[in-house]
């Protein structure tokens, strides 16, 4: 190493060789140029900037060399043969020529090393060439050490010097590859000058001979094209880098900007190179995380595992392009559909370099698709299961399109009436199908008329035809805004059976099938107003059956159905024109007739009341009759209301007539009504005004003759009426209902009494039937013994056995409970009614009262007589003590003592009188 400096200090000019490295520096920085502007372009043009870069490189090379011999001193006078230069600058030129062509036409290492020798070779043989040419009159010998060496220095940096300024495109380390080569050649000039001993010999004559001075000019003149290659490739290769960059810097913000799609590079493997923004934003991967990365990353595993993206990349190689729709793969794992768009990328000379992709999210796009399609199929689904048909016509009266229901409604064939058939052609097909015969074409043209009508009238009904009882269809058609329109057609028998049904339910009984009260009131309505206008008259029968509650008693509500229906079949069949029966409601019926003759009425009454002659009972023989109440228009009401009113009070006086069961109208019966109309209203107010009051009427012991206690007796005081009896007021707090509220009055008000006397004298109050019967009475007896202090055991309660038989296991349940409290049950009025004893074996009464008619008949009668004392002898015979009711005369008082009578109350001892705490004790010794 130190003969290499040895040599470049004492035999060369200084000066020299660094005017030679820096045109080696020039030639190199020269080379890495040119061959990077070959390594971008591309067919052609590339091989045009690699001989270029050769040219420089190799005069460059060439004029390094010479310039060194320049400056070399041997001490000798020396020349140049002139074919041996020219020589060395061919084999440098040649060498490199091809050093870069090859190294420029693959980026492999192969190439790039196959390029690197031949370039390395090429100089070193141009240096020993060159060397050779010297002429001097000495002969050189050679020390192979340096010689190897020399090629040593020469091969080993080109290689990397080449291979970075191919795959780099940085400005260092361009300068870093034009460093490394002329080291290169500066290594290899040396070392080479290096291996040279001069040996003294005679110099030979005769060849071509260059001077120093020659040489020269030659170097200068090289260098001078080297220097305006060198200018000549800066100034292309600044002008093409600002074009690239221009283009590049364009493409990129193109790229960059489109952010609705993802763009991205491919190499020829289907690898990620690079990407835009929209690719980032799309897939949700920054560029660094994908590069280098296979395309099948972003498939979904379904797709990866079907091959699809190698398909893919196939398909874009064969034919230079792919386009597919498929889900793919963000880096959040959810997916996305898009659409892709692959292109093969291919240079000038068609060289494979890799794919161009374009993927867009085509997502919403696809959702909307989907739901568009989903409503066009919701959209078949419900014309095909549409309750009607429907018929799309056009503007020129042709079918668009229908739906199954339609032929299927008509009972067309499935090929019929297809799209493109005219409206009369339809129209035929469907009414020729349903009338089974030729349809006349005026029938046809009334059909298209009634069509265009309702099309022009939006307001007109549908239209209704009526292929008798068993098809009844409803068209309907709407305008639409280019002209056509929509018709449906409805199948609507059903729905006018149904109605016709529904219009016979709401005018007839459901049992019976008679009129009802609404059917009968418009007919009533309709022959009145005839007999206004003809002068006739109108019957009115109000019919109500008697003893029908007992059927449904003793045999249920099924055997009372069934006289019903007798009852409705008997009116029915005997009904002639003109006449009309209805079942009202309840065992109610009605009959009427308009009539001109007295006899046509007469007739009538007795073709009604003979329906009720035969027995309509049931099996056990309880025979069911009507009362009949007749009231005449115009003679009895001058409206039908009137009218159904005055015949209902003629009724009532029949159903309370012993005598007759079918009573006319008289005006008195109206006045009667009012009044016990009037005697309700005043009652709901009676308790709240002070208007009743309360008296007591005292019971004897028979045996002690000491008063045993009191019967609460409920007096009316009205102020218009003044005393109203019980007997007519009782009956109707029952039909109205007052009878709860005025009773639990009558009940508080009779402990509040008792509590108040001074002996624990009993305290009997009086039930009525419908008291019994209501659930919560064992509860409102407790209630009041609980707010009044009075003892359960001085509270009587009397009841009469007719209460118990109209609902005998709730009356006496409710019994039951009373007794359970510690009251006392008496049953009222024995010996009337029904006297069951069977009642008295159901349930353990306390006290039995005797009814005060048989007492008012024990003078004269022995038969009252006999039964009073059946009765005491029954209850003591049961332990039941026993109280006479209506005793007024001594004789009545011997009778009852004489036979064993517990107790007594009547006029002999007491009328009802004032509370007894308002007056004084009682005597107890008998009245007179």
């Amino acid at each position: 190493m130190l003969d290499i400096l040895w040599c470049i200090r004492d035999d060369h000019d200084i000066r020299l060789v660094l005017l030679a490295a820096a045109v080696c520096l020039l030639s190199t920085m020269t080379a890495v140029l040119m061959l990077r502007q070959a390594n971008r372009a591309t067919g052609q043009a590339a091989r045009n900037w690699a001989v270029t870069g050769a040219l420089a490189t190799g005069f460059g090379i060439w004029s390094t060399h010479f310039i060194a011999m320049l400056g070399y001193d041997p001490g000798i006078i020396a020349g140049y043969h002139l074919g041996l230069t020219v020589s060395s600058l061919a084999i440098v030129l040649i060498a490199t020529i091809m050093a870069f062509l090859i190294a420029t036409r693959d980026s492999g290492r192969f190439a790039l090393g196959s390029g690197a020798v031949i370039a390395a070779l090429g100089f070193s043989a141009m240096h020993y060439v060159g060397m050779s040419a010297l002429a001097m009159p000495a002969a050189i010998q050679w020390r192979p050490a340096y010689v190897i060496l020399s090629l040593l220095l020469a091969v080993m940096p080109f290689y990397p010097a080449m291979r970075i300024a191919l795959r780099r495109r940085s400005t260092l380390s361009g300068v870093m590859a034009g460093l490394m080569m002329t080291a290169a050649i500066v290594g290899l000039h040396f070392s080479g000058m290096t291996a040279i001993r001069l040996l003294p010999a005679r110099m030979e004559d005769g060849a071509a001979m260059l001077s120093p001075h020659s040489m020269s000019v030659l170097i200068g003149a090289t260098s001078f094209v080297v220097l305006a290659l060198c200018l000549i490739g800066w100034a292309i290769a600044r002008r093409t880098r600002a074009a690239i960059a221009a283009s590049e810097r364009e493409l990129s913000i193109l790229v960059k900007g489109v952010s609705d799609c993802a763009i991205y590079m491919l190499d020829s493997n289907g690898r990620i190179a690079n990407w835009n923004a929209g690719a980032q934003r799309l897939k949700g991967y920054r560029i660094e995380e994908v590069v280098g990365q296979p395309l099948a990353n972003f498939y979904t595993p379904e797709d990866r595992e079907a091959g699809t993206p190698a398909r893919a990349l196939r398909i874009a190689h064969d034919s230079g392009k792919f386009t597919g729709e498929g889900w793919r793969v963000r880096k959040d794992g959810s997916r996305f559909w898009a659409h892709v768009t692959i292109e093969r990328i291919h240079d000038e000379a068609g060289a494979h370099l890799g794919y161009a992709k374009i993927t867009r999210d085509m997502t919403r796009f696809k959702e909307d698709q989907d739901r568009l399609e989903e409503a066009r199929r919701h959209l078949d689904a419900a014309l095909e299961h549409m309750h009607q048909g429907l018929c799309l016509f056009g503007a020129d009266e042709r079918l668009v399109l229908r739906n199954h229901r339609f032929v299927e409604l008509w009972g067309l064939p499935d090929d019929s009436c297809l799209p493109g058939a005219t409206l009369m052609d339809i129209a035929r097909a469907a009414l020729e199908q349903r009338a089974g015969t030729a349809v006349p074409q005026e029938r046809l043209d009334n059909m298209r008329a009634l069509l265009r009508q309702s099309l022009d009238d939006p307001d007109m009904p549908p239209v209704v035809s009526e292929f008798g009882d068993s098809f009844v269809i409803s068209i309907s058609s709407r305008p639409l805004p280019d002209g056509g329109w929509v018709t449906t057609f409805e199948d609507i028998t059903e729905r006018r059976r149904s109605e016709a049904k529904i219009a016979h339910m709401a005018l007839h009984d459901d049992l019976t099938g008679l009129p009802n009260r609404t059917s009968f009131n418009r007919w009533l309505d309709k022959e009145i107003d005839h007999a206004v206008t003809r002068g006739e008259h109108v019957a009115m029968i109000a019919i109500d059956l008697d003893r029908f509650k007992e059927v449904n008693d003793a045999q249920g509500h099924a055997a009372g159905d069934l006289v019903l229906q007798r009852v409705a079949d008997a009116l029915s069949g005997m009904t002639e024109d003109g006449e009309c029966v209805a079942r009202i409601g309840g065992d109610e019926f009605a009959a009427a007739k308009h009539f001109a003759e007295p006899a046509d009425l007469q007739d009538f009454v007795a073709r009604v009341d003979a329906c009720f002659a035969a027995q309509l009972g049931a099996q056990d023989g309880i025979a069911v009759g009507a009362s009949l109440g007749i009231a005449l228009f115009p003679e009895d009401a001058s409206g039908r209301e009137m009218l159904l009113n005055n015949a209902d009070l003629a009724m009532y006086r029949a159903k309370g007539s012993l005598s007759e069961h079918i009573c006319y109208y008289e005006p008195g019966m109206d006045e009667s009504a009012r009044m016990r109309r009037q005697l309700a209203n005043d009652l709901r107010q009676a308790v709240a005004r002070g208007e009743m009051t309360m008296l007591y009427q005292p019971q004897r012991s028979l045996k002690t003759n000491d008063v045993s206690g009191y019967e609460a007796l409920i007096r009316w005081r009205h102020p218009r009426l003044g005393v109203v009896s019980p007997a007519d007021f009782i009956p109707i707090a029952e039909e109205n209902g007052e009878i709860m509220r005025l009773g639990e009055w009558v009940l508080r008000t009779a402990c509040q009494e008792a509590a108040r006397w001074p002996r624990p004298d009993r305290i009997a109050v009086n039930l009525s039937a419908v008291q019994l019967l209501q659930p919560e009475l064992p509860d409102i007896v407790m209630r009041i013994l609980l707010e009044t202090g009075l003892s359960p055991s001085r509270l009587e309660l009397e009841i009469t056995e007719t209460a118990i038989i109209s609902d005998k296991v709730r009356a006496l349940h409710s019994l039951r409970r009373i007794k359970a409290l510690g009251v006392l049950v008496a049953m009222d009025d024995f010996g009337t009614g029904y006297s069951s004893l069977d009642t008295l074996h159901s349930f353990p009464f306390d006290k039995i009262k005797i009814d005060k008619s048989f007492l008012l008949e024990s003078d004269r009668s022995e038969q009252a007589r006999a039964i009073i004392r059946a009765v005491l002898a029954l209850g003591r015979s049961l332990a039941i003590p026993v109280l006479a009711e209506g005793v007024e005369t001594q004789t009545q008082l011997d009778l009852l003592v004489r036979e064993g009578c517990d107790e007594a109350q009547g006029y002999y001892f007491g009328r009802p009188a004032q509370a007894p705490s308002a007056i004084a004790p009682p005597s107890t010794s008998a009245a007179a």
